[in-house]
Parts: structure tokens; C-alpha cells; sequence
């Protein structure tokens, strides 16, 4: 009997390609039923090898009817929608909380065997940062249904196509990169690939339901100390200078005052501020998951992302 489909919503994103061509690698290929919002996200999944390229459907991520439609006769779910930085278009509580009631209510009606979903270090139901807050409340929303769910929170990761990634790249190249606070942040970045076998892990590993894991890199460090170890794989020399946190954070809401898609906003600065220190070892445990070494995460991140597109 042929293995049941994995429902993958955000499929197109950077994860979610990777995604989609390790389970088709697995010792057991799984079938992808891939969901995007457009024929342009579609389209990056079309591109993909022949044989990692899911079927792909495009939808509204708030539509329960189409996303019930498209969850009949799959297995389980993988829930990678979410924004960083909120538009006038694009909020949080549509990306978030909105997309979360539909999947729920669509895996609840159509059997779903179990949903995980990612999610974000900090995120907290009563933080002061709407990005965060928002984060946790659509994860409850998940938990609360009748569907399994298993959420898996992650810092930074390292892979192409990835926003921090890119930035992390510019800024290692040098000559000079004005850093937040100096780059006073904590960083505890992970590789995109420990991130995949991840979510693969949590949707197959038994005694996981209801649970929330906090996983990350094997190390924290400074912003500045990470792309200091970034310049030194890549052999460059940086320069750095200090931005002050009120400045930044002046210019983010002036930015969102007088810009529809501001290039940065006031809760955006505060994820990317958000210390991440924590012991990624009892997730590593419940996952059976060996974490990459921050430098060969660098390695291949940098080599990635300067490779063509």
C-alpha cells in the first residue's frame, strides 16, 4: 500500500524545498502534497528535481474548505507559515493565529494522523513583542485541537535562502558592518539541514503530542562573535561600528509610519535583539538529533549563499 502524502503549507519557502527533497530521499520516499498562496511560489517548486517535486496546490491559507480539500487523504502536516516583519497587507494576525484556526479545523476534519509546526525562540503568549506574542498564540490554537500536534521552536538558521542568513553574509564580507548594539545579541543559529531532519523526526517519533520543543545551535554567542567566526571561514577582515538601539529602533518606526512594506519594523528589530541562550539537548533527545557544529553550519551556509541562484 503506497505511503500516504505529507501536507507541507509554505512549501516554497527555504525550509520547505528542503523539506520536500529529503523526504523523497528517505529510505521510504514520502509523497508531498506541497501548498503555496501563488503561481509564483508554485513555480519555485516546479523548479526542483524531478524527483523531490511535490504536487502542488495553490491556496488561501484562511480558506478551511480549500485547505480541508487538499488534507483528504494525507497523513500528517507540516505547518511552515509565518512572517517575521508585519505590513500593512501582510499582519500577524492573519499569517499567524488566522492560518493556524483553518489548519487545525481542516486537520481535524480530515483525520490528520498528527500537525507540527515551527516556530520561533521567544515566543511567549504575553510578550511585549507582537511578533512573538502572535507566534505563541497561533501554536496554541494548534495544541488546543483534536489533531496531535508537535511544535518545534528554532532560532536563526543557517541555509540559503534564508533572510539572517544573507545578512550574516553581507556583513562577514566586510569591509564594514554597523551592528545593533555593536552586535551585543545573543545568536544560537542552527543549520537548516538539523532543522529538516527535525521536523521529519517529530512527525514520525511516538510520545511527542502536545509537545514544544526548543531546539538550537550546539553554541550562543554574540552577534559580532558570530560574524567574526563567519570572517574567518571566508578568510575577510571586518570593520565593525555600533548602531544604538534607540536609533534603530527610531528608524523602524518612522519606517513603519510613512512605508506600506516597511524594511524593517519595531517588532521585526525585536526578534532579531531576542537573546537566545537555552540547552538544546533535551529536544536533541526527544528528536534523536545530533546537532551540526557551528562551523560547518557556517561553511555551508556561506558556501550556499555565494554559490549561483
Amino acid at each position: 500500500m503506497p505511503a500516504r502524502p505529507i501536507l507541507v503549507t509554505g512549501a516554497n519557502g527555504h525550509l520547505g524545498r528542503r523539506l520536500c527533497q529529503r523526504l523523497a530521499q528517505a529510505a521510504e520516499p514520502r509523497p508531498v502534497r506541497a501548498l503555496v498562496r501563488s503561481e509564483r511560489a508554485a513555480e519555485q517548486l516546479h523548479a526542483l528535481p524531478a524527483a523531490a517535486r511535490p504536487e502542488v496546490s495553490i491556496v488561501d491559507y484562511a480558506n478551511v474548505h480549500q485547505l480541508e480539500r487538499e488534507a483528504i487523504g494525507c497523513d500528517s502536516a507540516v505547518h511552515l507559515v509565518g512572517i517575521l516583519k508585519e505590513t500593512r497587507r501582510n499582519r500577524y494576525a492573519d499569517a499567524h493565529e488566522g492560518a493556524c484556526r483553518a489548519l487545525a479545523d481542516a486537520a481535524d476534519a480530515a483525520g490528520l494522523r498528527r500537525v507540527v509546526t515551527l516556530s520561533i525562540l521567544g515566543a511567549h503568549p504575553e510578550s511585549p513583542n507582537a511578533c512573538l506574542a502572535s507566534r505563541a498564540q497561533a501554536e496554541g490554537i494548534l495544541l488546543e485541537a483534536k489533531t496531535p500536534t508537535v511544535v518545534i521552536r528554532v532560532p536563526m538558521v543557517l541555509g540559503a535562502g534564508d533572510a539572517a542568513s544573507a545578512a550574516l553574509l553581507r556583513q562577514a564580507h566586510g569591509p564594514k558592518a554597523r551592528l545593533v548594539r555593536g552586535g551585543a545579541s545573543l545568536e544560537q543559529p542552527i543549520a537548516a539541514a538539523d532543522v529538516v531532519e527535525a521536523l521529519v523526526a517529530a512527525l514520525e517519533r511516538p510520545g511527542l503530542e502536545g509537545r514544544v520543543l526548543e531546539l538550537a545551535g550546539p553554541e550562543s554567542l554574540s552577534h559580532r562573535a558570530l560574524v567574526e567566526r563567519a570572517a574567518a571561514l571566508l578568510g575577510t577582515r571586518v570593520e565593525f561600528g555600533s548602531i544604538p538601539a534607540g536609533l534603530a529602533g527610531g528608524f523602524a518606526w518612522l519606517a513603519e509610519l510613512t512605508r506600506a512594506d516597511p524594511p524593517i519594523t519595531r517588532a521585526m528589530l525585536g526578534v532579531l535583539e531576542h537573546d537566545d541562550a537555552i540547552d538544546p539537548k533535551p529536544a536533541c533527545e526527544a528528536l534523536d538529533l545530533a546537532l551540526t557544529p557551528l562551523d560547518e553550519a557556517l561553511r555551508q551556509a556561506l558556501a550556499e549563499g555565494s554559490g549561483p541562484t
